[in-house]
């Protein structure tokens, strides 16, 4: 089971990953409409999304859902740290106290 969890422990990552580039893509100015959704950041962000989609259905197969949720929750930690990291975002104490949050619960449920 080690390694599935793993599977979708990578996967949340990703899923931030595409998350943020989909924000990348929604600061920029276009041109026409149709580049809005037609750039390398969103097709890339939806190519991440579909291949975190299959993996995590793959994971699926052999992990309890009850760690999947879990899981699952470190998508916004992850969203905090690279928001902060490759956008220069700043975050606020409540943000930084709710992330501390779910770090802790994640803890306390897999101890």
């Amino acid at each position: 089971m080690e390694p599935y969890l793993l599977i979708m422990f990578a996967a949340t990552f990703f899923t931030a990953i595409s998350q943020v580039l989909l924000k990348q893509s929604a600061g920029k100015k276009y041109s026409r409409w149709i580049f809005e959704y037609l750039n390398w950041r969103v097709i890339t962000a939806y190519g991440i999304a579909f291949t975190v989609l299959l993996a995590n259905t793959y994971a699926y197969t052999k992990v309890d859902m009850k760690y999947g949720a879990v899981i699952d929750t470190f998508s916004y930690v992850f969203v905090m740290l690279l928001s902060w990291l490759l956008l220069k975002e700043r975050f606020s104490k409540g943000q930084l106290l709710g992330n501390l949050i779910i770090i802790a619960g994640v803890l306390i449920y897999t101890l």
